[in-house]
């Protein structure tokens, strides 16, 4: 089974658990079938979000520069340069 298809079985299985707890099927207390359970999906894509951002600002926070790359990169662009510049094409 590949991630994608475990990752779409968990999702169904968690919106029919919701599912079932909302329609009272799943027996649960007065206070967590009234204040819970029907603000669950705002919580949960709340969390969600929240994942999503921290993962986004410890990816820009642990981003490396790599100088190797750098002048790797900037090597192919004089090779560039100078196979352009030998068939006529003038670059800046």
């Amino acid at each position: 089974m590949t991630r994608a298809q475990q990752t779409v079985s968990l999702a169904l299985l968690a919106s029919s658990l919701y599912l079932a707890c909302f329609l009272h099927i799943i027996p649960s207390t007065k206070t967590i079938q009234d204040e819970v359970i029907p603000v669950f999906p705002f919580w949960a894509l709340v969390s969600f979000g929240s994942y999503l951002l921290f993962k986004l600002g410890w990816g820009v926070f642990t981003f490396n520069d790599v100088p190797e790359a750098y002048n790797e990169l900037m090597g192919e662009i004089e090779v560039a340069r100078k196979e352009l510049k030998s068939k006529g094409i003038d670059v800046d």
